[in-house]
């Protein structure tokens, strides 16, 4: 079956991104087609079996393309499943959820407030007050030293904790960025795929698009859309929260989800037809 020139097309343009960060971090081609070529083994084993069974090497490889010998070769490997969320990364992202969504940590303008850094100052509005409102497990020295290192807070002088974004977004530490970026790209790309394949209900996936702006013009948009996303992201995070306290009592099967938002631009490429009729 040949694919629809319309989806190689997309794939050319969706893969730029991706081939520009791997080659500046060197990942090579070889590198990558060996791990492409173990995905795709992965995938056809787990999801295209026939009558509830496992499809066999021969199937896998007719339908992936790959040599029935390599098959074999990877087929004996245990599928890696995704890494789990690191404990501090976990709790984290909990707590700056905490911190920008209850009312008596955000000040009137809905921003998150500096936090006093014991409960000795603070209370249970403190930071440490809010780490020991998540987790009695780890101190709320371990988690604000990371935090540091990660450029997420920082100490003013006063000694309080001061968020330094909207959420829990680590400005340093490659292997957290990396994290991140792996689950919302996996689950972003889940839900177009999902939707171009015309499942049923398709899932949300909406974007604002506009050329020919400013980069004055550009700095607004991004402005307004921190803040109405942020609005949005933390509206979902309260609700999600009500949700998983009723749903831990009742025994149906249970289910995650992801609300993302992003923001995006680059200079414009010169339009073809202006650019002819320059002198």
């Amino acid at each position: 079956m040949t694919p629809p020139p319309s989806l190689v097309s997309a794939l050319r343009r969706l893969l730029r991104p991706l081939v520009r960060l791997l080659t500046a971090r060197g990942v090579t081609y070889p590198m990558l087609a060996e791990l492409l070529k173990q995905t795709y083994v992965d995938v056809a084993a787990g999801h295209f079996g026939l009558d509830g069974e496992p499809p066999t090497d021969s199937r896998v490889s007719l339908l992936t393309g790959v040599h029935r010998k390599d098959v074999k070769r990877l087929r004996t490997r245990e599928a890696r499943a995704p890494d789990a969320m690191p404990q501090l990364l976990a709790l984290g992202a909990q707590l700056a959820a905490a911190w920008t969504t209850r009312r008596d940590l955000r000040d009137r303008r809905g921003r998150p407030k500096p936090l006093p850094r014991l409960a000795s100052e603070g209370g249970a509005r403190s930071f440490e007050g809010v780490v020991a409102s998540i987790s009695k497990d780890i101190r709320a020295r371990v988690v604000l030293d990371e935090w540091l290192r990660l450029g997420v807070a920082e100490l003013d002088d006063q000694d309080r904790v001061v968020l330094r974004a909207s959420g829990f977004i680590p400005a340093r530490g490659f292997e957290e960025k990396a994290f991140y970026f792996a689950e919302n790209l996996h689950d972003h790309i889940a839900a177009a795929a999902h939707n171009l394949d015309a499942g049923s209900p398709p899932f949300l996936e909406r974007s604002a698009h506009y050329e020919g702006l400013t980069v004055s013009s550009v700095a607004l948009l991004a402005a307004l859309a921190e803040k109405t996303g942020m609005e949005a992201v933390r509206a979902v995070y309260a609700k999600a929260k009500e949700c998983e306290a009723r749903d831990r009592r009742v025994d149906d099967p249970k289910h995650r989800m992801r609300f993302g938002i992003y923001f995006y631009s680059e200079r414009a490429a010169p339009d073809e037809a202006t650019q002819k009729a320059k002198p």
